[in-house]
């Protein structure tokens, strides 16, 4: 990713930039209302050269022998990464991952606002879930143009996420959270998050069938 400077950002300096977000909201709820880059790296388990570095693409926001203004610093950090307003959300797929996502509260906080939820069940076209009720994805085309819709979430089968995605990109639809359990073909002009709980589960598995015991000596 590049800013508008032409500075390139990793996907992991943005990541690290949520954390600091969630951090400082910690700190501030704390009674904290400064905090050093060491401080802040100590609450994410990293550096506090890497702290600073992470910030200084986006400008000088400390005071040298004083830290970071907790409340001021999150606030800049919102503006970062976009969340200081609003964005009207799809939700693609009403069963059990799409009803857990439209119960996931940190995404209304967030300005993250699921304004419509699709299917193609007809068994689920018509019902209300958190006072959405589920659109015919037959109508996608009407629905995301008259709730302006920017970013979708795909909570379908693998089988069906390719062909939802096609249509969302005719839409307009630029962003994509994928809880599908595939990989989807975009544009170079959209962006993916894939969330594969499986994988991640499997890294854990990993970690716990690989890891290096400790040696024990007899005495």
């Amino acid at each position: 990713m590049a800013l508008a400077n032409g500075s390139k950002i990793s996907d992991a300096t943005v990541r690290r930039l949520s954390k600091y977000y969630r951090s400082l909201k910690y700190a501030y709820d704390r009674g904290m209302r400064t905090i050093s880059s060491q401080e802040l790296a100590e609450m994410n388990n990293l550096t506090a050269a890497q702290v600073r570095k992470d910030l200084s693409f986006f400008g000088a926001f400390g005071r040298r022998g004083l830290g970071y203004y907790v409340a001021d610093l999150q606030r800049n950090i919102a503006r970062i990464l976009g969340i200081n307003k609003t964005w009207n959300v799809a939700l693609v797929g009403a069963g059990n991952i799409g009803r857990a996502l439209l119960d996931y509260d940190q995404f209304r906080q967030q300005g993250f606002l699921i304004k419509v939820v699709f299917d193609n069940d007809p068994n689920k076209i018509g019902n209300v879930y958190h006072g959405l009720e589920v659109r015919d994805f037959n109508n996608v085309e009407e629905e995301i143009r008259n709730n302006k819709i920017k970013i979708a979430i795909i909570a379908v089968p693998a089988q069906f996420a390719q062909s939802v995605v096609d249509r969302l990109i005719e839409c307009k639809v630029r962003a994509i959270l994928n809880f599908a359990p595939i990989t989807i073909q975009v544009p170079d002009n959209m962006f993916v998050r894939n969330e594969n709980m499986a994988i991640e589960i499997e890294a854990l598995s990993f970690a716990l069938t690989n890891r290096k015991e400790p040696q024990r000596t007899m005495s």
